[in-house]
């Protein structure tokens, strides 16, 4: 740092080499800026950069090397470890990164990595092309493509990752580069499930699937052990056009819900089958026949109908434990919602994910996501009021992860909080962990980007 100057100062002064904007905590926006989506982190950045093209993204990584100031990016704010802010660091904000170009010929598009999964969904499917990513519309197409991205076309055409042709990256030295399978192969392999160790990706180009016919929404049914393991058990027997995410938690107050269920857990069976309307009824037939349903809103729609509603204004403190199984019956249906009931979270939930299909195709060793053959992902999350409450709540969740682990000891990186080194490995076991050491040693060997779930290099 030139200690000739302030920082203040000579935030000013990259103000002025930048096309996109820096917010400091001199500028009335700086509280709204540096507010991230969930309620456990209140970081104070030295200046939040929006960034407006790569060339920002280079400047402000040499201008971070030279003040020694940390560095977070940010794509959708959403990150469960708080990574997405920094306590007297920079933030480079992508949001301003928003431009999406679609090639309705190749079914292919570029998306700058500012965009949500809702909004990239909404434009693609406009020309009934489509590409997964998970079940939140506000959730960033950065973190969550980085990571992998679990969604509800993970058997029909696998994570976002497999979906994925081409990365733009800023590297730690201010290079831009394309990374892709015949340009910087080896970065290209870690950017798919390697998280944001390598540098700041600016744009995707995703292949897009053709999506003539969708037929999806949520079938509620009673939350007891017989439905939520025969719901698991149909969803595995399920053809690969059908994903679901089953959600168990207390009943919302929605409309298309009775009263007399409003707080009582229940089992929101999320449903997507891309594929023909015949088929998709074939397919649900043994869902439905669980249980009468609380109530069935599964048709033919778009598919962005998937993502529920959201609170734009809420940002609730958010506990988050996540594991790998290799079954689920009665008995791990007993444990989930008995640690339901122990909790006294506003807000709680149960969920899970069968793998499988086009995902489980891929060769382990293709992409940094390491968990190819596991069978089912579940999840327990709490939300609450504030950071205060956080403990207690993190000890729920760790316990009830704990109650349900078997054989696979793996873990989703996306969903990982601070949970120290070994569950960090756990995402990337063997020689997975080896080979990202390598590329880090090789495109960040001195950890500039280090606000993530970091790999040190090699």
């Amino acid at each position: 740092m030139d200690k000739r100057f302030p920082l203040e100062d000579q935030i000013e002064m990259l103000a002025s080499s930048l096309r996109g904007r820096v917010i400091s905590p001199r500028q009335a926006d700086y509280d709204a800026v540096r507010t991230v989506a969930l309620g456990n982190f209140a970081r104070r950045p030295a200046a939040v950069i929006r960034v407006a093209n790569a060339a920002d993204v280079a400047a402000v990584l040499n201008f971070a090397q030279a003040t020694g100031l940390e560095v977070a990016v940010r794509s959708g704010g959403h990150s469960v470890s708080g990574h997405s802010g920094s306590d007297g660091g920079l933030v480079i904000d992508l949001r301003d990164l928003n431009a999406i170009e679609i090639d309705r010929d190749a079914s292919t598009a570029w998306a700058g990595t500012g965009l949500t999964a809702g909004e990239v969904t909404a434009a693609v499917e406009r020309e009934k092309l489509i590409v997964g990513f998970g079940d939140s519309a506000t959730v960033g197409i950065g973190g969550i493509t980085l990571g992998g991205g679990i969604g509800y076309l993970i058997r029909k055409h696998g994570l976002t990752i497999d979906s994925l042709l081409a990365a733009e990256i800023v590297t730690a030295s201010g290079d831009i580069l394309i990374a892709d399978d015949t340009h910087h192969p080896d970065l290209f392999w870690a950017l798919r499930g390697g998280g944001g160790n390598f540098g700041v990706v600016t744009r995707f180009k995703y292949r897009l699937h053709p999506l003539p016919h969708f037929t999806g929404g949520p079938l509620v049914l009673p939350a007891t052990p017989e439905t939520l393991a025969g719901f698991v058990a149909a969803a595995e027997a399920a053809p690969e056009d059908l994903s679901t995410i089953a959600m168990v938690m207390p009943a919302p107050p929605l409309p298309f819900l009775p009263p007399e269920v409003h707080g009582r857990i229940v089992l929101i069976g999320m449903m997507a089958f891309a594929g023909e309307p015949e088929a998709a009824s074939r397919a649900l037939a043994p869902f439905r026949a669980l249980a009468t349903p609380v109530a069935d809103l599964v048709g033919p729609a778009p598919y962005s109908s998937m993502y529920l509603p959201e609170d734009p204004d809420a940002r609730p403190a958010v506990s988050i434990r996540t594991l790998f199984m290799d079954r689920f019956g009665l008995e791990e249906a007993r444990t989930a919602l008995d640690f339901l009931e122990r909790s006294d979270a506003p807000m709680k939930m149960a969920q899970l994910r069968v793998l499988g299909g086009a995902s489980a195709r891929v060769p382990a060793g293709a992409t940094a996501f390491a968990h190819r053959q596991s069978r089912i992902m579940g999840a327990f999350l709490a939300m609450y009021g504030g950071p205060d409450e956080t403990p207690a709540h993190d000890r729920w969740a760790t316990e009830a992860v704990a109650a349900l682990r078997q054989d696979d000891t793996g873990a989703y990186v996306n969903f990982l909080a601070n949970e120290g080194k070994e569950r960090l490995r756990a995402a990337y076991p063997g020689a997975t962990w080896d080979r990202l050491r390598r590329v880090k040693g090789q495109y960040d060997p001195e950890n500039l980007f280090r606000l993530n779930q970091n790999i040190p290099p090699a």
